[in-house]
């Protein structure tokens, strides 16, 4: 067997194997949007805010979680578009770090926070996630 032979074969085993596992991942990323998304959805209804930036590590670290869902989520842009500036309803509501999570109870949480606690501070069920 010739070296392009040999490179055509490995190709094309590398592209089944990828088409495979992006099946795989989609799959189970299409199971878990729906209850991302009522998750996301109830805690928004809930009253809950979410305060970041979008030079926020920490707050794209949050939506990541809830992937195409962090759409529905309750998420209040702190910074001017040149980053330099933070935007007067974050200055009002005494936003000093980013993220930063309030609740209707009026407890205020910084930081990414796991499910579980935007679960239990906003009574929302914890979707039952496939891996």
């Amino acid at each position: 067997m010739n070296k392009q032979t040999k490179f055509i074969i490995f190709a094309v085993l590398i592209i089944i194997v990828v088409g495979i596992a992006g099946f795989f991942l989609s799959r189970n990323n299409i199971g878990n949007g729906n209850k991302l998304d009522s998750f996301a959805q109830c805690i928004s209804n809930s009253g809950a805010k979410f305060y970041g930036t979008f030079w926020c590590p920490h707050c794209q670290n949050q939506k990541k979680e809830f992937g195409s869902s962090k759409q529905y989520l309750p998420y209040i842009e702190c910074s001017s578009p040149n980053g330099q500036d933070q935007l007067p309803v974050c200055k009002e509501a005494g936003i000093e770090s980013y993220p930063t999570w309030v609740f209707a109870d009026g407890s205020v949480l910084p930081g990414e926070l796991p499910f579980n606690i935007l679960s239990e501070k906003t009574s929302c069920p914890l979707p039952e996630i496939t891996e």
